[in-house]
């Protein structure tokens, strides 16, 4: 029974080999899982998975997070925050569209040199 109470703690791990490296590359593959999040397109598992988990990762700090799905995280924020400004933007329109999370997450992330 504890072992169930303690998976339900954490996300599932089944997609953390996903290259992100290459989804970042890719103009393609990236507006695909942006769409994914923004519900103006088809979800594939691994971004069905993330739209689930994206709004109580934000709410509870990614605390359910693994460190590579934290890893990942980080990556993918910097790289939009700095590269793709204009996509960071419409996914923070839809995820906090009150601001909330930037405020909660500034100071971490500016120690992590992203700039929200």
């Amino acid at each position: 029974m504890l072992a169930c109470f303690v998976a339900a703690d954490k996300y599932t791990t089944k997609y953390d080999n996903i290259d992100v490296d290459q989804i970042l590359k890719s103009d393609r593959l990236l507006n695909n899982y942006v769409n994914c999040l923004l519900d103006v397109g088809n979800c594939t598992p691994d971004g069905h998975e993330l739209k689930k988990s994206l709004p109580d990762a934000l709410a509870n700090g990614c605390d359910k997070c693994s460190e590579k799905q934290k890893a990942g995280s980080e990556k993918v924020i910097r790289y939009l925050v700095n590269q793709r400004p204009k996509l960071w933007e419409k996914l923070s329109a839809k995820y906090d569209p009150t601001g909330e999370y930037k405020e909660k997450f500034q100071n971490e992330a500016e120690k992590h040199g992203i700039v929200l």
